[in-house]
């Protein structure tokens, strides 16, 4: 784990929060001059503590409305089976994110696509042709009640 000060600390959840925000405001709010600041900003960086910048897009404005999660169970739990599951999900643009878990089944996936109809179809057509999974049980969202890309840092403010 990298080792983080309080103002280092302030910067991340700053940019957390809004990540095109100029390093004048940056700073500003840290309570750095500019010049330390964008210093602190790119050693954070080549650090891998800021590991990258992206645009949040609406789902529902891009038309990808239905969010499932869907268990995966696979026939076998063996290293190449993990292997050739990875290989295959990296492939699949519909798959927003995949977790290998401990538990009842081998992995979590969150997939977002366009409605219901769409859903079936990417059951059919692509989940089927991943190899080695045995079962599967979905789960459709109702409602995002919350959803956040921000990580807690509260744990840093006693360090």
């Amino acid at each position: 784990m990298a080792k983080l000060d309080q103002i280092d600390v302030a910067i991340l959840e700053a940019l957390q929060q809004q990540g095109r925000m100029t390093n004048v405001a940056l700073a500003k709010q840290v309570g750095l001059s500019t010049t330390p600041c964008l210093e602190r900003v790119r050693s954070l960086e080549e650090r891998g503590v800021i590991s990258g910048y992206a645009a949040q897009l609406s789902a529902e404005e891009v038309g990808l409305g239905l969010m499932v999660f869907i268990e995966v169970s696979l026939d076998r739990t063996s290293e190449q089976a993990f292997e050739d599951f990875r290989v295959a999900v990296l492939a699949v643009p519909e798959i927003q994110e995949c977790f290998m878990v401990a538990g009842g089944f081998d992995y979590l996936l969150k997939i977002r696509v366009p409605d219901m109809a769409s859903y079936r179809g990417f059951l059919g057509k692509v989940l089927s042709g991943i190899p080695g999974i045995r079962v599967t049980h979905s789960y459709t969202v109702m409602e995002a009640v919350k959803e956040s890309s921000a990580f807690s840092l509260n744990h840093l403010h006693n360090e």
